[in-house]
């Protein structure tokens, strides 16, 4: 089977992003990538790290280790590391959806995305949420954020809500659409053929029977028992979230559907931070991104790990190619 294609972008060009796409170009990998972002912040990068990086082509067919093939996107300020400049907000914004539309276009097999710096975005007059709404929006689609890393996958029913109003927005057809969207993509991009979704309650004990809270047996509940009568989903729950973890229940479970952020994903990064990756459900394409931040404080110091974005790499590869395998 062909190699995935896959477009590769650094994100925020004063933080860890581009150095970790040039500690990329010298590691094997079975993928071809294609940098979309600007030249002068990955040499900037390499040269603070001191690991010679070279350019070429982003369609060559072979290159040496250490040489990155590149669509150059110009920032209009030079990256200081460390110090996000708001005048590169758009040309951020720009790469990201021109990888985006490559992939839709077919020119590539999926995205992976480095950090980005959503106060200097803003900053420069972009309005940005995050990249996960940011392509959702692009595509015209609804998505669902997945964590993963090698023990554990975990899906969020809401994202970066305070935590009073989560609550309210736990409705049935928000669950009834994450949750379709969850096991669609498990079946086509994980090739599951049945996948098992272990959903979690939203009060401790998962309400214990109502006398903690009436969520799980108003709407967890109901929206549960629908989708195992009506499409035939494989759901356990609504789970208490304490022992919801526990090696012996998650052997036979492919992902957990957590009801807020910090429900589920303490445990994920816990069981594995380094190796964490976050992907994008619902999208016509793969798109995976590191599961961390800019980092600021470590641009250019050499002692940021690679090992998010060599592990989304790795996965943006796996899913690119079950996908070119269902076409």
């Amino acid at each position: 089977m062909t190699r995935p294609r896959l477009a590769l972008v650094p994100g925020e060009p004063a933080g860890v992003g581009p150095e970790l796409c040039v500690r990329a170009a010298w590691r094997a990998s079975d993928c071809t990538l294609v940098a979309i972002g600007d030249r002068d912040s990955l040499q900037r990068a390499a040269d603070a790290i001191g690991l010679p990086i070279a350019f070429t082509d982003p369609d060559a067919i072979d290159v040496a280790p250490g040489t990155l093939r590149l669509i150059d996107i110009p920032h209009l300020a030079p990256a200081a590391l460390g110090r996000p400049d708001p005048r590169n907000a758009r040309s951020i914004i720009e790469g990201l959806l021109f990888a985006a539309a490559g992939c839709r276009q077919g020119d590539f097999d999926g995205m992976v995305t480095g950090p980005v710096h959503k106060a200097a975005i803003n900053a420069g007059g972009v309005a940005y949420t995050g990249t996960t709404e940011l392509l959702a929006t692009d595509a015209g689609c609804e998505v669902v954020m997945m964590l993963a890393n090698p023990l554990l996958r975990v899906a969020l029913a809401t994202t970066h809500l305070p935590l009073r109003a989560v609550p309210d927005a736990i409705t049935a057809p928000l669950l009834e659409r994450v949750i379709g969207i969850l096991d669609g993509a498990l079946r086509r991009d994980f090739r599951i053929e049945s996948p098992r979704i272990a959903v979690l309650g939203l009060n401790p004990h998962a309400g214990e029977a109502g006398h903690l809270g009436h969520e799980e047996l108003q709407t967890i509940e109901p929206v549960l028992a629908h989708l195992r009568d009506a499409r035939g989903l494989m759901l356990e729950g609504p789970l208490p979230a304490d022992t919801a973890f526990l090696p012996s229940r998650l052997a036979n479970v492919d992902a957990v559907l957590a009801m807020y952020h910090d429900q589920g994903l303490p445990v994920l990064k816990y069981s594995g931070f380094e190796h964490a990756v976050n992907m994008t459900l619902g999208l016509p394409y793969p798109r995976v991104a590191v599961d961390h931040g800019t980092a600021l404080e470590l641009a250019g110091s050499g002692r940021a790990d690679p090992s998010s974005l060599f592990a989304a790499i790795d996965q943006c590869a796996r899913l690119g190619r079950n996908r070119m395998a269902g076409r």
